[in-house]
Order: C-alpha cells, then sequence, then structure tokens
C-alpha cells in the first residue's frame, strides 16, 4: 500500500503493483484529506519537499524543474505568440511560474478544483511555485475545469493540462476523454496549442494509459506529438502529448537551432532542462511506445473511462 511506513520512517510507492520505490522521510510536513483526495506534503531525504496526491508523487523540489519545463515550454516556445493561456490542474504554482516566463503572456487563467492542495503548495513549497501566484497576470480559480471551458468564450492560444492521473474515483479521469479534449479543441484560438501530462511510457507501463490518451487526442486533433522525459522522483520515463488543429505548429517538427533561438527571444533565463537539444531528445521516442501506440485500439470516452492503476 502507497503511503508512509510508520516503523521506518520510509515513504514508500507502488510505481506498479509489483514494483516499489522508497525513500527516507525526514518530516512529515502535512497529511490529511481534502473533499476531493489524500494529500500528504512530505520532506524526504531523496527529492527533498514532494506532494503527494492519493499515494502517487505528483513533484518534488529535485526535479520539478525537469517536469513542468519539459510540460510548459514545448508548446510556449512553438506557438508564435501566446497571450492568453489556461492551466487545468498545477496546483504547485510551477506550470504556471514556467507560463510566465514569456513576456508576450497578458492572462493566465489557472483553474484547480481543490483550493485546499493549492493552499498547501502556496505555503509548503515555496520552491516550486517562486512567488507566480502573486503575479497580476494570473487568475486563480477553484472550480471544475470541465465547467470553466463550457462557460468562457474568449478562446485561448495555450491550454495546459496538469491534472493528476485518471485514477478511478479520483476528481481529474473526465479530463482525458474524447468530450473534453472536443471541448478544450473549440476553445482553442486559431493556430492555438494543447498539451496534457499523460502517464507513464516505460516498457511495462506505456500501456497503462499513455497509448490510450494518445488515441484518444488523434480523434480530435490533426497535429499531434508524443514525447518523455526521465522524471527520477517518478522513478520511469513519462509522457506528455501536444497537440492543436490543422492551423496549429507541429511541436515535435521544431528543429534545435529554432528552440534554441526561440528561447533566447522569448526568456531571460531560468531554464534548467529545456533547450533544442532537449526537445530533439524528447521527442524522440523509443521504437517500443511508437509501436504500441500503433497498436493500440482504446478511445477514452466519458462512458468507457480509462484508470491508471
Amino acid at each position: 500500500m502507497n503511503g508512509l511506513s510508520p516503523r521506518t520512517l520510509w515513504y514508500l510507492e507502488h510505481l506498479t503493483p509489483d514494483l516499489v520505490q522508497a525513500s527516507s522521510v525526514r518530516q512529515v510536513i502535512f497529511e490529511g484529506d481534502t473533499p476531493y483526495q489524500h494529500v500528504q506534503v512530505l520532506e524526504t531525504g531523496s527529492f527533498g519537499r514532494m506532494l503527494v496526491l492519493d499515494g502517487k508523487t505528483q513533484s518534488s523540489e529535485s526535479d520539478e524543474w525537469v517536469y513542468h519545463e519539459a510540460l510548459v515550454q514545448p508548446v510556449m516556445v512553438a506557438h508564435a505568440n501566446p497571450r492568453r493561456v489556461m492551466v487545468a490542474g498545477g496546483g504547485e504554482g510551477a506550470t504556471i511560474r514556467e507560463v510566465l516566463r514569456h513576456g508576450t503572456v497578458e492572462e493566465v487563467v489557472m483553474v484547480d478544483l481543490d483550493k485546499a492542495v493549492v493552499d498547501l503548495c502556496r505555503e509548503h513549497l515555496p520552491a516550486h511555485h517562486q512567488g507566480s501566484f502573486d503575479d497580476p497576470r494570473v487568475s486563480l480559480l477553484h472550480e471544475d475545469a470541465l465547467a470553466y471551458l463550457e462557460q468562457r468564450e474568449t478562446p485561448f492560444d495555450v491550454i495546459i493540462i496538469d491534472v493528476p492521473d485518471p485514477l478511478e474515483g479520483g476528481p481529474a479521469y473526465l479530463l482525458f476523454t474524447v468530450e473534453f479534449y472536443e471541448l478544450v479543441r473549440s476553445r482553442l484560438a486559431p493556430g492555438g496549442l494543447m498539451v496534457a501530462q499523460s502517464g507513464p511510457t516505460g516498457p511495462t507501463t506505456v500501456r497503462e494509459v499513455f497509448t490510450a490518451i494518445a488515441r484518444t487526442m488523434e480523434r480530435v486533433f490533426d497535429e499531434v506529438s508524443g514525447y518523455d522525459v526521465h522524471i527520477p522522483s517518478f522513478g520511469m520515463t513519462w509522457g506528455f502529448i501536444a497537440c492543436g488543429g490543422p492551423d496549429a505548429p507541429n511541436v515535435s517538427a521544431m528543429s534545435d537551432t529554432e528552440v534554441d533561438a526561440r528561447v533566447r527571444e522569448r526568456i531571460a533565463s531560468g531554464l534548467r532542462f529545456y533547450d533544442g537539444t532537449a526537445h530533439r531528445g524528447m521527442f524522440g521516442l523509443p521504437k517500443f511506445v511508437r509501436e504500441a501506440v500503433a497498436a493500440e485500439k482504446r478511445i477514452i470516452t466519458r462512458d468507457n473511462p480509462v484508470f491508471a492503476v
């Protein structure tokens, strides 16, 4: 069972039903339940401060910048002029931190259902958000992202889906469906892009949710580009999928020199992971991942959801 081992003071996480990753716990900063999920904020020996939701590591101080730069920067850099951006989830504040690096951005709407988690992150994970919640360009809403998009009239240039895995009984599984992606597409401005965290991509885990998410997005979007990166605190490679309509740029097609030129032009400093070389590597998915996506038949719908293990 995922959680704290009271005898050994180790945090144990089941990466799969047959594989456990463990880290020493120096301090339990918070543990409790919100109306939506079980929350732990831990000070660990291996990864620093860590946010855990429903027994799943969401991010850690040691490598959150790898995850968040990989999630945010490819679509932001690929877009010609990202001015309006929506973030679904992203409770730690690190996702909006990465968005706000771009001087073109005029409006960021962060929609995270669980106010208690956001408040905990604001208080206990300052290295993650780095004050980004207080940027005047940010509007922070605590409501369902799907319901918010249904009533939003002004389109977004970029929509970033940074919600927890689609767990059975969890708060986010409906944000991985055809119906939700169709709604997202209808709320993108011309040339707009969406990106979503899309689950693990290891040899034994790629079919858990990644391949089905990819196939579902292909049902809705014209441009679909999957990529992944190794996240040590997750214990495996993690996948992302960027997509857009027929007028959207192909994110994977950017050359390393083009990425580096745009980063120099738009971002003054601060990136630790993402550049042209990293971009080329992330989008060079290994053969087994490409073959697994090609063989996938599942399409995720409201009536036929797919759940992570």
